[in-house]
């Protein structure tokens, strides 16, 4: 009778601490990794694409709902497909690079006649470049400022008095300050011989600055066109489709914010509910067994 309720004890321990390790083990599961992801341009569909070799499962495909972009996704099916062994298609791939010249023999220098390329979901080919899809734009401008400067000369003065001398000029359509005077001194005399006095020149420079723009450089685009393959070496592709639904912006309603969320009580009660059954059948045959004693003591003493 003791041995039996030992065994049972021990076995409700057991699956009392195997429930969580199963649990665990689930979890850990080797994840997937989609080959690519397409989305319908409304939003209400994304398909993931996965590529599995023969040693992957579908049990690492997430199957989970998600947020993505104002939608809430759901699994609606999960489609497998036999790959060819050798698979092939049309393809557009379209590059750009910066030029600091926008002439043509400059631009195609940049450009090969062909080129490899590789596609998001792994096909390979050589591309030939498309001439009509060459096109050059401006990059952008930037600015440089240099100082200039001009002189003015003002003959016969009287005296040298910055009065009569111009505190601006007007220079190729460029307003100059004026920064300096250098005084010269005229020697004049009159037809007769007779002095008239000395004269002066001033010879004034002025400054200012001139900003002009240039073009920073180019951004050239083309498209190469071609056919892409590869083969599939025991390749199993799953493809699974989400459905999207337009999230509606959450009202905030205070009483039902306030209200606390439900306590999961059964994820803990079970287990220790089990351990308590145990102990009471272990309690139990306890004191069966010491009331047994008792009256066999009893027995024997009458």
């Amino acid at each position: 009778m003791m041995k039996r309720l030992f065994s049972l004890c021990a076995a409700a321990w057991m699956l009392t601490m195997a429930l969580p390790i199963s649990a665990f083990a689930a979890e850990t599961a080797a994840a997937c990794y989609p080959t690519s992801v397409a989305r319908s341009e409304d939003g209400a569909e994304i398909r993931k694409i996965y590529d599995l070799s023969p040693t992957d499962g579908p049990a690492g495909i997430p199957r989970s709902d998600f947020e993505q972009d104002g939608f809430r996704y759901t699994l609606v099916d999960l489609l497998k497909q036999e790959l060819p062994e050798y698979e092939e298609r049309q393809h557009t791939e379209t590059v750009s690079l910066e030029s600091k010249n926008k002439d043509m023999a400059s631009v195609l220098a940049l450009l090969p006649q062909e080129r490899e390329f590789i596609t998001d979901d792994g096909l390979t080919g050589i591309l030939t470049l498309k001439l009509d899809t060459v096109k050059v734009d401006v990059a952008g401008y930037g600015s440089s400022t240099k100082e200039i400067s001009a002189t003015r000369s003002y003959p016969n003065l009287a005296g040298q008095d910055t009065q009569y001398i111009p505190k601006t000029i007007e220079d190729g359509g460029r307003t100059l300050t004026l920064q300096n005077i250098d005084w010269q001194t005229d020697n004049t005399a009159t037809e007769d011989g007779y002095a008239l006095g000395d004269r002066f020149t001033a010879v004034a420079t002025y400054t200012g600055s001139a900003t002009s723009s240039y073009v920073k450089g180019y951004t050239v685009t083309a498209d190469y066109a071609g056919t892409v393959s590869r083969i599939n070496l025991n390749k199993t592709r799953y493809v699974a489709i989400f459905e999207g639904t337009a999230i509606e912006p959450v009202v905030d309603i205070p009483d039902a914010a306030a209200a606390p969320a439900p306590f999961n009580w059964a994820a803990i009660l079970v287990p220790f509910g089990i351990v308590a059954l145990a102990g009471a059948g272990l309690g139990a045959a306890l004191f069966y067994k010491h009331r047994r004693e008792s009256d066999e003591s009893e027995g024997e003493a009458q």
